[in-house]
């Protein structure tokens, strides 16, 4: 809160230095520029930007903060009308929207520090993971490779029949479902996360947190259908009856319209700018190895249409040949054929893939209309034939340059995973969500994770 007051005296020095106000004018302008010390950190509190749910959580929590921003705004807006004060435009179109910005850039640095410190182990909450066996050996597993959520899994309680294989299965305490209680005491758990296993509905679950009244432990509730529907998700009151309505996702309208139009003026754009990079790209695959500089391949795209994917050359022109003979050193687990030292990869094409850059010809693709900046991943039609019904639903969207799998892990994910990320951008795409994915996969290609 004292860096944002900081922030707000300082945006309003801003607009005092634009209009050229003194103090001793001390006219309008200036005690409204003095009370945004104040105003604003009240507006980020009537907001929820300092609600403990959301702090270090990112799009929810800048979504707070600009709210904070419009509230402001319009707060100033009505004052000086009602009151017909001569406040300055400097005001609304410098200092309201500059300070909101500045707020937005200090908690996203505040994120990034938080995600370290979580990461180091510091700054988490422990966590006693409830449920059936496979399930809460799930979420235990999910928490820990997302640990910049800050839930470090301390001890699991599951059901009775289920107790000696999780046991075997993990070095945490294990208990049962009556243990909870006594377990979180033992291990000083500030959390209770529960699984949507059937013995821990309805009445376990209310007894539960019956239980856990006045202990100061927080309950957490993973229900099966957050995966695919999270935003889609709301409570609706049936005459007192909350129960949860689950929104139909939308694949068509004006948002893909905007999609459409977003992505190939990006595409544009970026092929324009890139276009001596690409140039001298193409030269190195050229005079590195032999045959064209571009590698051309059969992809399925939305509705299972198929199109030519186009990527700069990173293997030798008899690569499918080779296929064959090379499917024992697979470690992929599912569909996917992958090897993380495959000896058809050309020098250059290893320095290309680390860093992504043989897939910039694919902006050609987003150029034409086959594929999006992003979406799932373009598959193979031997990898289209063998889907099942819930994998299909990748196809209702066209895939994309990059992805969920982009900046989750690439190639080091596993088949279920990766699948799991593209099922969830299918169901819960906005505009929002693509330029988040956009913005970290800046991150994900300079690292280097899961690149071969």
């Amino acid at each position: 809160m004292l860096a944002e007051v900081v922030l707000a005296a300082f945006a309003g020095v801003l607009v005092l230095l634009t209009r050229g106000v003194t103090p001793p004018g001390a006219d309008t302008l200036f005690w409204a520029c003095v009370s945004l010390s104040a105003l604003w950190p009240l507006t980020l509190g009537a907001s929820g930007a300092y609600a403990e749910p959301v702090f270090g959580t990112g799009s929810d929590e800048y979504r707070q903060v600009g709210r904070a921003g419009f509230l402001l705004l319009a707060f100033a807006g009505f004052v000086s009308y009602a009151a017909d004060l001569d406040l300055s435009r400097a005001l609304v179109v410098v200092g309201v929207p500059a300070l909101t910005l500045a707020t937005l850039l200090g908690r996203y640095a505040a994120r990034v520090v938080l995600r370290r410190l979580r990461a180091t182990g510091r700054c988490t909450k422990r966590v006693v993971v409830v449920g059936r066996g496979g399930a809460a050996l799930e979420l235990a597993a999910r928490l820990d490779r997302q640990h910049f959520a800050g839930l470090h899994v301390v001890a699991l309680c599951v059901t009775p029949g289920d107790r000696t294989r999780v046991a075997e299965a993990t070095d945490m305490p294990v208990g049962g479902l009556e243990d909870v209680l006594a377990l979180a005491a033992e291990m000083d758990a500030d959390t209770i996360a529960v699984t949507s296993a059937s013995e821990t509905a309805a009445h376990y679950l209310r007894r539960l947190s019956w239980e856990l009244e006045g202990t100061g432990v927080e309950l957490l509730v993973a229900p099966g259908l957050i995966e695919v529907a999270g935003p889609r998700l709301h409570i609706r009151p049936f005459e007192g009856l909350p129960l949860l309505s689950v929104e139909q996702p939308r694949f068509e309208g004006w948002r893909r319209v905007v999609k459409g139009a977003v992505d190939r003026s990006l595409a544009a754009l970026a092929l324009l700018a890139l276009s001596p990079l690409l140039v001298t790209l193409a030269l190195a695959v050229r005079m590195s190895s032999n045959g064209p500089a571009l590698y051309r391949q059969e992809r399925v795209g939305i509705h299972g249409r198929s199109f030519t994917m186009l990527k700069f050359r990173s293997m030798v022109v008899d690569a499918d040949q080779q296929l064959d003979a090379l499917r024992g050193d697979n470690v992929s687990d599912g569909l996917l054929f992958k090897l993380r030292h495959d000896p058809r990869v050309t020098p250059v094409g290893r320095w290309l893939r680390r860093l992504s850059l043989d897939e910039l010809p694919q902006l050609l693709n987003v150029l034409g209309g086959s594929m999006s900046l992003v979406g799932p991943r373009p598959p193979l039609p031997g990898e289209v034939a063998r889907y099942d019904s819930s994998v299909s639903r990748r196809l209702l969207v066209k895939p994309g340059l990059t992805g969920l799998w982009q900046v989750s892990g690439r190639s080091d994910l596993s088949w279920d995973e990766s699948v799991r990320l593209d099922l969830r951008y299918v169901e819960n795409w906005t505009l929002a969500l693509d330029l988040l994915i956009l913005w970290k996969t800046a991150s994900a290609v300079i690292r280097s994770r899961g690149a071969y």
